[in-house]
């Protein structure tokens, strides 16, 4: 993955999706990295442009050993959409990524379209207690206590019931630089928001695990309080890492949301540059089968993939105005009633990658039969198959 520099810090970042699709950021929270969102970024995939960053000090962003504030993160953050010329983006946090989210809407309110906080707070006594953890952290690591830390994020009965969710994320706890934590840990101790809660002037969506011990429900009501025109949803069977104990019902309330207050798509994209069609490319069909295109192309078929990366990925597939999974539909109906099969194989899984589910991928194709033909269906499920599996069995 990428990294830019952004208030002076290296970060980590990935960034996918429609190109002319509005910008949805995800800040991870305390001892984890980008890929904390991995559960939950699925169901986003096609309606919007994702970004996801590692804050400073986890992941492979920058450690900066040196004292640091939340509102430093913030800086990091709108730093972060500076670098990547983002004028505005819809901004997500979990938890030290929610506190990040509330100091960037207050201090910088023209640059947030909508705010989501998820199993955060605004203030977090004592700031002793976090002194103490940063301090056991930079002595012994992160590893000393991953279980406490596990027995807070996930309710009693979810890691032994779901240990290939779980797993990454201890992963990524156990992995985190000792000292970036612990100047974490500092600063959430220092923290107080509630003072400018009232700056935040974005529309608000508070989602709170009901089990969560870490930041309890009363903190979400907190920060209610503090924002008169936000939104609380309690998510039930649900502790501090809700975004990865309950994905599919974090990311419904989510989308809900973030489809309210979606600012207009406008008109379609219109020429694209080809950097930006192979960045669609290669997030719909998999960077090494572009790679593999691109340089069997020669000098005699180069013209053509620059084409074809400009316009179709570029300009069609860019385009913000259908959803990635409903362009896969389309697609995959195209090719059945031209008989197209390269093409067919080449986008079943990317399809699936982009939320079409086996059940419906079924349903469609038994519709091409109505209206392409029952040969035409028939061979495409065969080529289904062919390329699928047991996934279809």
């Amino acid at each position: 993955m990428p990294q830019i520099e952004a208030n002076g810090t290296l970060l980590n970042y990935e960034l996918s999706g429609p190109s002319g699709a509005p910008v949805v950021v995800f800040s991870n929270s305390l001892g984890t990295s980008l890929a904390m969102w991995d559960p939950l970024v699925p169901y986003l995939r096609g309606r919007y442009r994702v970004l996801r960053y590692d804050t400073r000090g986890h992941g492979a962003s920058q450690v900066r050993d040196e004292r640091a504030e939340v509102e430093d993160l913030a800086d990091d953050l709108i730093g972060l959409l500076d670098a990547l010329a983002i004028p505005r983006a819809h901004v997500v946090g979990l938890s030290l990524g929610g506190m990040t989210g509330q100091a960037a809407a207050s201090r910088h309110p023209d640059r947030v379209i909508s705010l989501t906080l998820m199993a955060t707070a605004a203030f977090m006594p004592s700031e002793a207690s976090w002194n103490e953890r940063a301090a056991l952290v930079r002595e012994k690591g992160t590893a000393a206590i991953v279980e406490a830390t596990m027995t807070r994020w996930f309710t009693p009965d979810f890691p032994a019931a779901n240990p290939d969710a779980v797993a990454p994320v201890r992963q990524q706890f156990t992995g985190t630089d000792a000292a970036g934590y612990a100047v974490c840990c500092n600063a959430i101790g220092r923290m107080d928001l509630r003072p400018v809660l009232t700056r935040i002037t974005a529309p608000t969506l508070v989602i709170a695990g009901r089990d969560d011990p870490a930041t309890p429900p009363a903190m979400a009501e907190e920060i209610c309080a503090g924002i008169p025109h936000a939104e609380l949803v309690l998510l039930p069977k649900a502790a501090h890492l809700l975004a990865v104990e309950q994905p599919a019902a974090t990311a419904a309330h989510l989308l809900g949301f973030l489809d309210r207050h979606r600012e207009a798509a406008g008109t379609a994209t219109g020429a694209a540059a080809f950097e930006t069609g192979l960045a669609n490319r290669k997030s719909v069909l998999g960077e090494a089968h572009v790679e593999r295109s691109l340089a069997a192309a020669g000098d005699f078929a180069g013209p053509w993939q620059d084409f074809i990366t400009r316009t179709a990925w570029g300009e069609v597939w860019g385009d913000p105005r259908i959803p990635w999974k409903t362009r896969s539909f389309v697609t995959l109906a195209m090719m059945v009633a031209l008989g197209r099969e390269e093409e067919f194989k080449l986008h079943i899984r990317p399809a699936l990658h982009n939320g079409v589910t086996v059940s419906e991928l079924q349903a469609l194709l038994i519709q091409t039969a109505i209206y392409a033909g029952v040969p035409a269906a028939n061979g495409a499920f065969r080529w289904a198959r062919e390329v699928l599996g047991d996934e279809v069995a």
